[in-house]
């Protein structure tokens, strides 16, 4: 099989390709990395936020040959208290917040939504997603398009998130800062933060929280390399 990952950044996955063949492309946005694992063949890419850049890295994952099977992976905030930053959730369901196209990974009895959105979300918007999706724990910026190409080809999608910040964190906006291609202009967003020491506290917790969250990503996922048991994953929330 080969089976893709499709991230926003590179620090979402960093633990896990540390020791994956880097791969050379076209882009100077996207980053590309692949394994072999037996008979399966793994590939990681990621090309900035949102659906544009979703479909960009799709498009780079399956340039050298169709995709058996695609994971979105990557960092989500919470929209529930008891859903923690720093640990690793593998939603049941993913909605799309502009379309309310709801894509739904297995049958089992838990119940664990993720809610995509156009736009980084803060506290108040947590809150109205939580409010209009009952049940929703998750929110990202990625998951519902890569839901919406694995329907189209037919092939089986998973999703496992980390979660980077909690339900009720106090964060600058980051939309300001996202450019037309999905990634953060870190120079601005810095010297903007500079200047307002009342977010720093709460940054320096999104930083180790992040770091913890890809670290568990990449647990989980090798144990999944291993296991090779996609249902019980998404059925139970845990290999």
């Amino acid at each position: 099989m080969r089976i893709a990952i499709i991230a926003a950044l590179p620090g979402e996955l960093r633990p896990l390709v540390k020791d994956w063949q880097r791969v050379r492309t076209k882009e100077r946005t996207i980053e590309k990395w692949m394994t072999p694992r037996g008979e399966d063949t793994w590939i990681a890419v990621c090309a900035g936020m949102g659906a544009d850049a979703v479909r960009r890295a799709y498009t780079a994952a399956a340039s050298d040959g169709p995709l058996d099977m695609l994971f979105s992976v990557g960092w989500a905030g919470s929209l529930h208290p008891e859903v923690v930053s720093g640990t690793v959730q593998v939603p049941t369901s993913v909605i799309d917040s502009q379309t309310g196209e709801q894509f739904q990974l297995t049958e089992g009895e838990r119940k664990w939504r993720l809610v995509t959105t156009a736009r980084v979300a803060d506290a108040p918007e947590k809150a109205r997603l939580a409010a209009t999706y009952p049940g929703a724990v998750l929110v990202d910026m990625e998951a519902a398009t890569v839901a919406r190409i694995a329907e189209m080809l037919g092939i089986r999608f998973v999703c496992i998130k980390g979660v980077s910040d909690a339900v009720v964190a106090k964060l600058p906006d980051l939309n300001p800062f996202i450019d037309g291609m999905g990634c953060l202009r870190m120079g601005p967003f810095l010297l903007h933060v500079a200047l307002r020491p009342g977010y720093w506290p709460s940054l320096i917790h999104l930083g180790r929280n992040s770091a913890r969250a890809a670290e568990a990503m990449r647990d989980l996922i090798m144990e999944l390399m291993k296991e090779k048991d996609v249902e019980k994953l998404i059925r139970t929330g845990s290999i």
